[in-house]
């Protein structure tokens, strides 16, 4: 972990030796020990646990698999879920949000890790959504490197882990890269396949250059403040000298467009639709949820808590990129061809973008009012992250019988699979803001809330529309669930005489897949029936 500089400097020159007269050696010896400070920095492994504990089940899994037979790599599946049950249940000691670790010992008081309620809200998010992933990856990676698949997985989960908690720019940007690499792998994972591997190169150019460009807005608030830590960061912004002022605001601006990139905010989403289309389908569920985390959760860390002294700089322009980033979501989702390879997964893509928007409403608004604000989007990201999921668990299970995953293959969905259809029927109602999806409808309030309370008017008004545009493709897609299947026979009746439809074949659907898609349901009934359980992040400060 780093610690200011100036203050290892000064703590070094303290434990300076001291010269002392004979035989008052031990004497002064003793008080000079007491007045110095330890520089020795105490790790609270409690509050570490869950990121540790994913890292080291990677590097586990990763060893186990040059041992096991082919036939048992299922196991690997399974010890993933087991690691990520494990790390979710330390979150439970964690709930009360007091504690901190890596802390400096002399000087400011400031950590590089933090336990507080923000980071334990989002790193069960994360770490829900790598278990999700797992349950739909199971029966996926029969012609997939399976101990590769397994821990690029663990891996990436564990820096997304990792990042909420982080209190300095060098920590918060290590734990992006931990989160991001492993992801390039596992997009590009289908060995063979042309689409996979344009994807991943797509995917790792364009964050190459947002990783640069962020680099080097961090190096320009280093050089105008001489400290890496966030709250240090904050103090030294607000009498930062004349002459640096400009080098700063850049710096900020900088940093925002790296970060802007992993939200997939506009103009920095044109990587999403091909690499969710070219990734394995539970990993293109994983980056639309858990990537996403990753990119909001640096995004409100450094704005809320490291440069709130330039609201002024990053508050307009990320009003502004709210704005942009649901249009172009919704109007690029309104033009998806319903019988086109994969147009299923590119509407969901588009959906994730516009989403993306209405999530960076209420970092824009924490500008201009309190950072209480930053609730209304973790309220609203854990609304989506259950429906998205759940979303993407029904779109594998129509893979298994139509690989092409055409929005024309959902088509009398309800005939043949009549829960799946209902499911997915809900998830699409919550994702559009109607009931029964009432969560849907309450964290979509919420966010509007802290638009129209920051004063934001303009940005409600453009978010409103924007809900009306979504409403066409998510409603058009639920009728296509219930219509009557495309050249499916009419059922004869009683006094025609020709023969009833034959029954339309049923594939048995995996069991891990199967429960994936309950466990999302239930999660978004019960969110539905008690909405207070997510939106009173949206009424209390996190931080």
């Amino acid at each position: 972990m780093t610690a200011d500089l100036s203050t290892t400097a000064t703590s070094l020159l303290t434990q300076a030796p001291h010269t002392t007269a004979p035989g008052t050696g031990d004497a002064t010896g003793s008080l000079v020990a007491a007045d110095v400070p330890s520089v020795v920095q105490s790790i609270d492994w409690l509050a570490i646990a869950p990121p540790t504990l994913t890292a080291l089940a990677a590097l586990a899994v990763l060893v186990a698999d040059l041992f096991l037979p082919a036939h048992r790599k299922r196991l690997l599946g399974y010890a993933t879920l087991t690691a990520l049950a494990a790390a979710l249940a330390f979150l439970i000691p964690l709930r009360s949000g007091d504690r901190s670790t890596f802390c400096v010992t002399t000087g400011a008081q400031a950590c590089s890790y933090t336990a507080d309620h923000f980071t334990v809200v989002i790193q069960a998010l994360v770490l829900a959504g790598a278990f999700l992933t797992v349950l739909l990856s199971l029966d996926d990676t029969r012609k997939l490197p399976a101990g590769e698949y397994w821990f690029l997985l663990l891996a990436s989960a564990s820096g997304a882990a990792l990042l909420p908690a982080s209190r300095d720019l060098a920590t918060l940007v290590v734990a992006l890269e931990v989160a991001s690499l492993p992801a390039f792998a596992l997009v590009g994972i289908k060995r063979g396949d042309r689409r996979s591997s344009e994807a991943a190169l797509k995917f790792f150019l364009s964050s190459v250059v947002a990783t640069a460009v962020m680099l080097l807005g961090v190096s320009f608030v280093y050089a105008a403040t001489g400290t890496l830590h966030l709250t240090e960061i904050a103090d030294r912004l607000d009498d930062v000298s004349p002459v640096l002022d400009t080098l700063a605001k850049t710096g900020v601006a900088l940093t925002l467009v790296g970060f802007a990139f992993k939200t997939a905010a506009a103009p920095f989403h044109f990587w999403v639709p091909d690499t969710y289309v070219g990734a394995p389908l539970p990993i293109a569920a994983y980056l639309s949820v858990v990537g996403k985390a990753v990119g909001f959760s640096g995004l409100i860390l450094v704005t809320v808590i490291a440069f709130p002294s330039y609201a002024d700089v990053w508050g307009p322009a990320l009003a502004v990129l709210a704005a942009l980033t649901m249009t172009v979501g919704n109007v690029a989702a309104l033009r998806q061809n319903a019988t086109r390879a994969r147009s299923a997964v590119r509407l969901l893509a588009w959906s994730s973008v516009a989403q993306a928007g209405y999530l960076l409403v209420p970092i824009a608004a924490a500008a201009y009012s309190s950072d209480e604000q930053i609730g209304s989007t973790v309220a609203y990201a854990l609304m989506y992250a259950v429906v998205n999921l759940g979303a993407f668990a029904v779109a594998a299970l129509v893979a298994r019988t139509h690989p092409g995953n055409r929005l024309s293959d959902y088509r009398g969905l309800y005939a043949t699979r009549p829960l799946a259809a209902l499911a997915l029927g809900f998830f699409l109602l919550c994702l559009a803001g109607l009931p029964p999806g009432i969560i849907g409808l309450f964290a979509k309030v919420t966010v509007f809330s802290a638009a129209v309370d920051a004063g934001l008017g303009w940005l409600a008004v453009v978010m409103a529309v924007n809900v009306v545009i979504a409403l066409y493709y998510y409603l058009q897609w639920t009728a296509i669930l219930f219509r009557t299947p495309d050249g499916a026979p009419e059922t004869a009746g009683p006094d025609t005489g020709s023969p009833a439809s034959a029954p339309t074949r049923r594939f048995r659907a995996p069991t891990p897949l199967t429960t994936a898609i309950v466990l999302t349901s239930a999660a978004g009934i019960l969110l539905s029936g008690v909405p207070q359980a997510v939106l009173r992040f949206a009424a209390v400060s996190l931080f």
